[in-house]
């Protein structure tokens, strides 16, 4: 008897816990959703149910993220945290999440984001991060994304872009990336050349508006001729090591985007390179214009050979017939002569 009432117990505190509902938060069995949205909270609440697939924390007056925070929810798929205070993510806030597929962190206070941020969501699809501060992005922010069709990072204040983070996106179909300041230099012709061959492909963007130069501003990247990017100089032996001498707290600093180089950095007209089409159709020019200059020439030495054989005949009969009567009167005068 006493095991049975011990185990009733058991089984109505499971339910008690699996069934349980934080403080100021509605929840939804049958969706199997947590809505926290518009509650003034501080924190992620710690008691949410473990089966929540779908949490709902926009508009509240969350600050930070520690690590671990969603570890009582490993199932959870749908994240929203639109609207917070969100300055600071811990390297591990997300971790265990392995099933998280939408995660929406707009309309924050983020200025940047720790590399490998992203690394524990490899089923993420749609990632938007646009209304926030961010001027830099690590190009290690997340393992290769092969599930990742949604990125939006608009509105917010990049420079530079680095396509070794796009690449890493390869079932990318949106993206996002308006009202940014993009300096339209050097640094930025890596991001021209793969958003060419992502909207070859089928791809959907919204553009990149250059910010910076002022030869650019308002110009849409995609229209600025290539011939008219230089490429980026190398950075100097003397620079290299004095970067390497620096201490090694330097390591853990967060990375920034390449400073410019001054004017070898800019947008600058060159000479247009060498094209392969346009080689091959100069030659056949060529060897068309000269074979029409050997007919013609051919066509002058005939010309003149059959002018000066007509001319050498027409002053040659007159002669002979002139000959042929001093020849008879000198065979007749032979004739006449006495024996």
């Amino acid at each position: 008897m006493k095991g049975e009432l011990l185990l009733l117990s058991s089984v109505i505190f499971l339910l008690q816990v699996a069934c349980r509902c934080p403080e100021k938060c509605r929840c939804h069995s049958s969706s199997n959703s947590v809505d926290c949205s518009q509650q003034g909270l501080a924190e992620i609440p710690s008691d949410l149910p473990p089966q929540t697939l779908t949490l709902h924390l926009q508009d509240n007056q969350i600050h930070q993220l520690p690590a671990f925070a969603f570890r009582s929810v490993p199932q959870l798929t749908t994240l929203n945290l639109c609207n917070n205070s969100l300055s600071n993510l811990a390297p591990g806030a997300f971790h265990g999440l392995r099933h998280l597929q939408v995660l929406n962190l707009t309309q924050n206070s983020l200025h940047s984001l720790e590399s490998r941020l992203f690394h524990s969501l490899p089923q993420l699809r749609k990632l938007d991060l646009s209304s926030n501060n961010i001027s830099y992005l690590p190009t290690s922010l997340g393992e290769p994304w092969e599930n990742l069709t949604v990125f939006a990072v608009q509105q917010n204040q990049l420079q530079h872009l680095d396509r070794v983070l796009l690449e890493s996106m390869p079932g990318v179909r949106l993206l996002f990336l308006k009202d940014n300041l993009w300096k339209c230099n050097c640094h930025l012709l890596g991001l021209k050349l793969w958003l060419e061959k992502f909207i070859y492909k089928g791809g959907i963007t919204d553009g990149v508006i250059c910010a910076s130069p002022d030869t650019w501003k308002g110009k849409d990247l995609l229209r600025i001729p290539h011939e008219l990017y230089q490429p980026c100089p190398f950075p100097s032996p003397d620079l290299e090591s004095s970067k390497a001498q620096q201490p090694s707290s330097a390591h853990w600093a967060v990375p920034r985007p390449p400073e410019s180089h001054s004017a070898e950095c800019e947008l600058k007209p060159k000479p247009r390179p060498a094209n392969l089409r346009h080689a091959m159709a100069t030659v056949i020019i060529t060897g068309i214009v000269c074979g029409i200059v050997c007919l013609m020439m051919l066509a002058a030495a005939i010309y003149g050979c059959t002018y000066a054989a007509i001319t050498a005949k027409y002053h040659g009969g007159p002669l002979a017939q002139t000959n042929k009567p001093a020849t008879t009167e000198g065979k007749e005068l032979f004739d006449i002569s006495p024996a």
